[in-house]
């Protein structure tokens, strides 16, 4: 999944701020920029099926209110996925037929393509469904899983032992910890990557310190969500091995022009 000579640039929702986030028309966007893959959002439908979207709730980007849960996958396809992206006061993606997809849609969509893949939610059922998708599209050896919620990483883990996940936030937190004191780890993990923001409120998560911790027990990292390309520099000068950006149109070819430089 992240094996790779360079580092890795991940678009971000597809490039939220390139299109409408967790859309066709940004993952559209952020492949066309070159970047190495995709991160999304999932979650589950009133008819159980894996859809595309980061909130519980639907007014922060679309015409529609209420939660996810209580529509079909087919109603969610319905309503208006870019009625609220803005840019420069204009809404260029109203009315443009722009619904909410599916997973089974995102990795038909894009074969070639390493996808992260964020669970929403606590259920273990819908890391059954995320693990039958995955498995339906041929996709185990290109995607990895990954959760805030300990209790879907569990569930998608003892459903789908042969799919990659990365750290749930228990596990991460005690990586941060380790790092601190420079404590070893011996024995196996049951993941392969991180995907952890620079800082967490006030505290700080990637630094030089984490980055060699990670490393020593042998897991890839990635840092969300990088758009600054002074920033994209100095993580990959850390020596992180990937970054997830907004803006892939910026860290594709600043991550490309770092890389050269190295060789």
């Amino acid at each position: 999944m992240f094996r790779s000579p360079r580092p890795l640039v991940f678009a971000h929702r597809g490039g939220a701020r390139l299109a409408p986030e967790n859309t066709i028309p940004a993952f559209d966007k952020g492949m066309s920029f070159g970047a190495d893959g995709l991160e999304i959002d999932v979650q589950l439908s009133a008819d159980g099926l894996a859809v595309v979207i980061h909130d519980k709730t639907l007014e922060r980007t679309t015409d529609r209110t209420g939660p996810v849960h209580a529509l079909t996958a087919a109603e969610l396809s319905r309503v208006d996925a870019g009625y609220r992206f803005e840019r420069d006061g204009v809404f260029p993606f109203r009315g443009q037929g722009i619904g909410i997809t599916t997973l089974d849609v995102v990795l038909a969509r894009y074969p070639a393509a390493r996808v992260i893949i964020e669970m929403k939610g606590a259920e273990p059922e819908l890391a059954r469904v995320v693990a039958r998708e995955v498995r339906r599209a041929s996709a185990v050896d290109r995607v990895c899983v990954g959760s805030f919620y300990p209790s879907s990483i569990l569930a998608l883990r003892a459903e789908a032992p042969d799919i990659v996940t990365s750290a749930s936030q228990p596990e991460a937190r005690w990586t941060l910890h380790r790092s601190w004191v420079r404590w070893p780890w011996i024995g196996p993990r049951p993941y392969v990557a991180f995907q952890v923001p620079e800082y967490a409120g006030r505290m700080r998560v990637v630094s030089p310190a984490f980055v060699r911790q990670v490393h020593r027990e042998g897991q890839v990292l990635q840092v969300w969500v990088v758009n600054d390309p002074a920033d994209v520099i100095r993580l990959l000068d850390w020596g992180v091995d990937g970054v997830i950006s907004d803006r892939p149109d910026i860290a594709v070819p600043v991550n490309a022009a770092w890389y050269k430089k190295r060789q």
